[in-house]
């Protein structure tokens, strides 16, 4: 007769068995593991060296160009701006961008006036009502603002009427322009510049935030104002400004409206900011295009002289 402690050691046994076997199997599954584990992360390694090895490449030729721009381009630029004046407009640009271009226009026989740094006020839906406003209140006599009624176009129109040299402001009304502008925080206060020939708008990458189309929109159309008011302007920025929520990428989609006005989307580079220089010059001679190195750069990557 079969004992409860047989059935009890039977019943153990196999317990004790099946507790083996998943051991040994879990021991087997685990080393093909490792093994599929060790050999991708092999495989990961070779790939971020090799796109290491790429990205220390595009830096290294990015450097090399930006080296062979700033040899060539005082030569490439000299004398091009020869008599005319120009003045900046910073809208999100970076500090370096406009020195160096502010150096480029000298190199090209033209004076800076002077430059101004709008704020992000400028571009902010909740406040567009409030900058129509004032763009109405602080035109000086005689000047006209556009037919156009979004606050790109009327900011812009404000600013052409004491930006450029078309428009006959008087300096009190220029001054009156731009106090009324800082006190309601859409200019930082700083030394007006003086009437202009031409405008360069300096931005920076793609703008930021739930209403980033919005404020690229007001950027791009503030430049084609500023265009249409003297005799010429660039809008230059920097990587990302070329997409949908960038102010050169909103200007190149929009067609007749910013047609007059030339971009450059890599003013952080050498080449760029000589593309700037060069734009300004096709402006004086009634052209406009794309440069730089996106893909909705049309007109390649500097204008020709």
């Amino acid at each position: 007769m079969i004992s409860l402690r047989y059935h009890a050691i039977s019943i153990a046994a196999v317990f004790l068995a099946l507790a083996v076997g998943v051991v040994l199997g879990a021991s087997g599954l685990s080393d093909r593991l490792l093994s599929a584990v060790s050999t991708d992360r092999d495989s990961l390694s070779t790939q971020v060296d090799t796109l290491t090895a790429q990205r220390d490449g595009l830096l290294d030729q990015q450097a090399a160009a930006d080296q062979f721009a700033a040899r060539v381009g005082p030569a490439a630029v000299a004398g091009l701006l020869s008599g005319r004046s120009v003045a900046l407009v910073q809208a999100g640009g970076d500090q370096t961008d406009q020195e160096s271009v502010i150096r480029l226009v000298g190199q090209a026989g033209g004076t800076v006036t002077g430059s101004i740094t709008l704020t992000d006020a400028v571009g902010d839906p909740a406040r567009a009502d409030q900058l129509n406003e004032l763009a109405a209140r602080l035109l000086p006599a005689g000047a006209q603002l556009p037919a156009a009624s979004d606050t790109g176009s009327l900011a812009g129109g404000l600013l052409g009427s004491v930006m450029t040299t078309k428009n006959a402001a008087t300096a009190d009304q220029s001054g009156a322009v731009w106090k009324g502008l800082a006190d309601a925080g859409f200019v930082q206060p700083g030394t007006a510049p003086g009437p202009a020939d031409l405008i360069v708008v300096l931005t920076g990458g793609a703008q930021q935030g739930a209403d980033a189309g919005d404020s690229a929109a007001v950027l791009a159309r503030l430049a084609a104002q500023l265009d249409r008011a003297g005799s010429g302007a660039v809008l230059a920025g920097r990587d990302g400004s070329a997409s949908a929520t960038g102010p050169i990428g909103v200007a190149r989609a929009a067609g007749a409206a910013t047609a007059g006005l030339s971009t450059v989307d890599d003013v952080q580079t050498g080449t760029g900011r000589v593309a700037t220089v060069l734009a300004l010059k096709e402006q004086l001679d009634g052209k406009a295009g794309s440069y730089g190195t996106d893909r909705t750069a049309s007109n390649g990557a500097v204008p020709t002289t």
